[in-house]
């Protein structure tokens, strides 16, 4: 009689859009160094005030079979604009993550070329975040920082040394980045964070969804899906369906990618719930189209230079 043998599912390949490493024995990081706490969209986030690096992150991973990930700023010390990407390199010289990275410069500052010929220089930097000034709440008339024309000139300087965006602000601000994006169509952009659609109202979503859809238009832009946690609620399929769902419909399959934003994510759940979580919601799509999300298209996005 023979034996029957039981086989580990096997796990699925990924590639992580979107998470950070910080050592805070080592290195300044103001917002989880300093006290009082800042505001933050979670809320309190003193459960991540402690390092997180490599062997957390794979235990944080281990369902899930990495093939690479893109490493994005930690709002690092902001006098020392050379630090973060220094110390990001000498990881990557001792380990096999982050692939890629996403690095910090104020495109406002007035030697802002001079900054992203630097971090340009080591061939891991696909892309500069600088978050934009952005409004409170929805409905102020004051512009954000996306209008600014210092801001603007630094980011023009972006395709002069093959780097794309990494957009974070608000839904309230995508006229903006779609002025943004139709003024420098040879400069990629990714949308962070699904471009925080907190407000889970029935007026707050219909609103984040128009936004969403008038900066769908420009194919220069791509989105990141993460970053959709619910302050003080569980992060469940059925609170993030529909947010997924229609980025997808949105932007289409080939311009979404999903990301985990650990470890600031871990304040609303565990590496497994979201990207299980994921998994159940696309579930309906291809495989083809699945792969697409949870990694081929983070791959091209960022010439990652991964099969």
């Amino acid at each position: 009689m023979s034996t029957a043998i039981s086989l580990e599912p096997l796990k699925r390949l990924i590639v992580d859009s979107h998470h950070h490493f910080w050592d805070l024995t080592k290195n300044y990081h103001p917002w989880l160094c300093d006290e009082p706490p800042i505001s933050f969209r979670y809320g309190s986030y003193a459960a991540i005030k402690k390092n997180y690096l490599l062997r957390d992150y794979l235990q944080d991973t281990n369902r899930f079979k990495l093939q690479g990930s893109i490493y994005v700023e930690t709002e690092w010390d902001p006098s020392d604009s050379k630090g973060e990407v220094q110390y990001i390199n000498e990881l990557r010289k001792s380990q096999k993550l982050p692939t890629v990275a996403v690095m910090h410069v104020r495109l406002d500052d007035n030697d802002a070329s001079e900054k992203l010929e630097f971090q340009s220089s080591f061939d891991f930097v696909k892309s500069i975040r600088h978050k934009p000034k952005a409004n409170a709440q929805p409905g102020l008339a004051e512009h954000g920082g996306m209008m600014d024309k210092e801001w603007r000139k630094g980011f023009e300087t972006l395709s002069q040394f093959g780097l794309r965006f990494d957009l974070q602000t608000p839904w309230w601000h995508m006229k903006e980045a779609q002025s943004l994006a139709r003024a420098y169509p040879n400069t990629p952009i990714i949308i962070n964070h699904s471009g925080l659609p907190s407000d889970r109202t029935k007026e707050g979503i219909e609103a984040w969804t128009k936004a969403m859809k008038m900066v769908s238009e420009c194919p220069n832009i791509s989105v990141k899906i993460s970053g959709i946690g619910v302050p003080n609620k569980p992060w469940t399929v059925e609170a993030n369906r529909h947010v997924v769902k229609t980025l997808i419909e949105l932007f289409g399959i080939d311009r979404c990618m999903f990301a985990s934003n650990f470890p600031v994510d871990k304040i609303c759940a565990s590496f497994d719930e979201i990207f299980m979580g994921f998994e159940e919601i696309v579930s309906d799509l291809t495989e083809d189209e699945q792969d697409k999300l949870f990694r081929l298209n983070a791959i091209r996005t960022y010439d990652m230079g991964l099969e």
